[in-house]
């Protein structure tokens, strides 16, 4: 019998599923443009780095087993970005297209918004189809593309932009602007 799927707050005890998780799609995928795996110790460092920042990073649970995780962080590390967020997003293979990565991204646009972001950036790798599908399922619209800015597997690859306003988005000033 299958449990319902819980998304919730990475841990460090997660590190180890999100490292393989990740390892995978460096490793087969164009998502991500690294070609080298996140070793145990960085993922580790990621989580607490977003635990001790107060950004979002989301595990999706499964009869006890990791099946995706997300995480946002800020978009840029300059002060004029702190409202802007860039969000991550991987799913186990042999879990992908069952709709694990709409429900970890539906829960992280809300964890982000909560955590005071107003605009999401979704910077997909090779311009993958699916993730650009996910992202636009939920609310993004393309900001932009750029053209052969990666290159891995022996082929030239696209970067496409996509955004979301969080909450209020731009309509307002946030209360504790500087």
């Amino acid at each position: 019998m299958k449990t319902v799927t819980a998304i919730r707050r990475a841990t460090t005890a997660d590190a180890h599923a999100i490292t393989a998780i990740y390892a995978h799609h460096v490793s087969h995928g164009t998502a991500t443009f690294d070609t080298t795996a996140r070793t145990l110790d960085a993922t580790i460092a990621k989580i607490n780095e977003c635990d001790a920042r107060s950004w979002p990073f989301l595990v999706a649970e499964e009869d006890g087993g990791i099946v995706g995780y997300a995480y946002a962080t800020q978009f840029r590390d300059r002060p004029a970005y702190a409202f802007a967020c860039e969000n991550s997003i991987y799913v186990h293979p042999t879990r992908v297209g069952r709709g694990y990565g709409k429900r970890l991204l539906t829960a992280l646009l809300s964890a982000a918004a909560r955590a005071g972001f107003r605009q999401m950036v979704a910077v997909i790798g090779g311009g993958e189809p699916r993730s650009i599908a996910l992202h636009a399922s939920v609310g993004f619209r393309q900001a932009g593309r750029l053209h052969s800015v990666g290159r891995k597997f022996g082929r030239w690859l696209d970067t496409v932009y996509m955004q979301i306003a969080l909450g209020a988005g731009d309509a307002d000033p946030p209360p504790d602007e500087p």
